[in-house]
C-alpha cells in the first residue's frame, strides 16, 4: 500500500509540502518556501536523512532523521526528529511502515539506537512507539534552552 524512499534533491518539493504541513500541525505558520529551503539545505549538507512514503503516486508521509553519536557506546545513533503522515493517510499503517523501514536501514548501517521524542498528549504516536518496542527513558531529564527566535 505504501512505498518508502530515501530522498535526494529530486523529491524535495514532495518533502517540503509534507514538512510544511507537519509544522502547521505543531502550530507554526505555513511557509512553504522556507520549508523547501530548510529541507534542501539539510540534504545538501548531508545533515539529515529524509524518507518519504507514497501511496500510489501521492506523497503522504515523511520521516527526518539527524545522525548523531553516543559517546558512551562509541557508535552512531539516529535522532528521529520528525515524523508526519498526511491526514488522508492516517490510520492506514503508514507511520508503522515508515518506522519499520528505518529500523531495517538502521540495522544495515549498524546504527546503535534510534532516539525520538513526542508531545506528551500525542497518544497515537506513543502507542505506535510502544508497539514497536521503544522504551520511555525515565532515568534522564532533558533540558533545552532557546538561543535564537524561531523562524
Amino acid at each position: 500500500m505504501f512505498e518508502i524512499y530515501q530522498i535526494s534533491s529530486t523529491r524535495i518539493d514532495d518533502a517540503a509540502h509534507l514538512f510544511n504541513q507537519y509544522r502547521i500541525f505543531y502550530k507554526m505558520p505555513s511557509h512553504l518556501s522556507s520549508a523547501r529551503e530548510f529541507i534542501s539545505e539539510r540534504l545538501h549538507k548531508k545533515e539529515s536523512i529524509v524518507y518519504l512514503a507514497y501511496r500510489k503516486v501521492q506523497p503522504v508521509g515523511f520521516i527526518q532523521i539527524y545522525p548523531s553519536f553516543s559517546s558512551i557506546a562509541m557508535q552512531q545513533t539516529w535522532i528521529l526528529n520528525d515524523l508526519f503522515v498526511d491526514s488522508k493517510a492516517r490510520r492506514l499503517g503508514c507511520a508503522e511502515k515508515m518506522m519499520t523501514h528505518i529500523h531495517i536501514k538502521a540495522k544495515e548501517k549498524n546504527i546503535f539506537s534510534i532516539k525520538l521524542a513526542t508531545a506528551t498528549d500525542n497518544h497515537t504516536a506513543k502507542k505506535l512507539y510502544q508497539k514497536l518496542a521503544y522504551q520511555q527513558i525515565n532515568n534522564f531529564e532533558n533540558y533545552s534552552k532557546s538561543i535564537v527566535k524561531k523562524r
